[in-house]
């Protein structure tokens, strides 16, 4: 089982988090990590585990490993509960 990616703060990384890449304001759109899912094993086997982050005002998609010194933890995304915060009734 793959580890969790996590940034230099010590918050597990999640899609959909608010972060800083290079100063500028992004999301993380997709966490890659587990070499064996096949919408994302393209990006582990090439890369190595990161994450990618659209940011349209200058790069486009940065595609950055989580060991980043420029990727930033802002906030959680809107709605994104920690799976211990979801109550199923």
């Amino acid at each position: 089982m793959p580890q969790l990616l996590k940034y230099r703060t010590g918050e597990e990384i999640r899609k959909g988090d608010r972060v800083l890449i290079r100063s500028l304001p992004g999301e993380i759109e997709l966490v890659a990590i587990d070499p064996d899912d096949p919408e994302r094993s393209w990006y582990v086997q090439e890369c190595g585990e990161g994450v990618m982050i659209p940011e349209p005002q200058q790069y486009g998609r940065v595609f950055t490993g989580a060991d980043d010194d420029d990727l930033e933890f802002v906030s959680r995304g809107e709605g994104d509960l920690a799976p211990e915060t979801i109550h199923r009734g």
